[in-house]
């Protein structure tokens, strides 16, 4: 790897850090696309509906049990609904799930624990849940990788990685466009779509 793609790598890091632990349970990175050691039965999936486009996630519980069970309480209770994508990074991922379109943090249960060594990886199309520098402080927030992030697999980048507990397996063409929305600076936030990407609704499909 080159110094220049090792800084860039860093920089973005350093970027999902900054934000994440300046808004307490706020999302920190993103993992990807599933690996083949995904499970093979059939597989519940979430549909979400965004005016950007609609795509669907399939989620994992025989890997990662705790993280999938805390993701459908969130969906079943409707809380995504009207929350937006705040950080987007084309190039890296794509990350929602805990504000609303006022940029508004909004109240979650308590965090989760971790669970990085699934054997899970963090390919393009993967979902990964967001979290702080403390490991087992996921809420809500989610990202969604849109290239392969190997540096986020457990145990980088900090010792601990990012859990992936899903992918999306339709609608992918809707993410392509969400990376590509142009951003902002929000307050200390950085790579805000200008124009809000909102979660209508996310519901289980069978």
């Amino acid at each position: 790897m080159s110094l220049n793609r090792r800084g860039a790598l860093g920089a973005m890091l350093a970027a999902l850090m900054a934000g994440t632990l300046s808004f307490g349970a706020a999302q920190a990175q993103a993992p990807s696309s599933a690996s083949a050691s995904a499970p093979a039965q059939a597989a519940e999936r979430v549909r979400f509906t965004t005016n950007a486009g609609n795509f669907t996630i399939e989620v994992y519980p025989e890997a990662a049990p705790k993280t999938v069970a805390n993701f459908l309480e969130y969906v079943n209770s409707g809380f995504y609904s009207g929350t937006i994508f705040h950080r987007v990074i084309n190039g890296f991922m794509v990350q929602g799930g805990g504000f609303d379109r006022d940029m508004k943090q909004k109240p979650t249960r308590a965090p989760i624990p971790l669970e990085s060594q699934n054997g899970l990886k963090n390919k393009a199309g993967t979902v990964a849940m967001a979290r702080t520098g403390d490991p087992n402080s996921a809420t809500a927030q989610f990202f969604i990788n849109v290239v392969d992030n190997p540096n986020l697999d457990y145990p980088q980048p900090d010792g601990n990685g990012y859990a992936v507990f899903g992918k999306v397996v339709e609608g992918m063409d809707t993410v392509d466009r969400i990376k590509k929305t142009p951003t902002t600076a929000y307050g200390p936030m950085r790579n805000v779509p200008a124009t809000p990407i909102v979660i209508e609704s996310a519901t289980i499909v069978k």
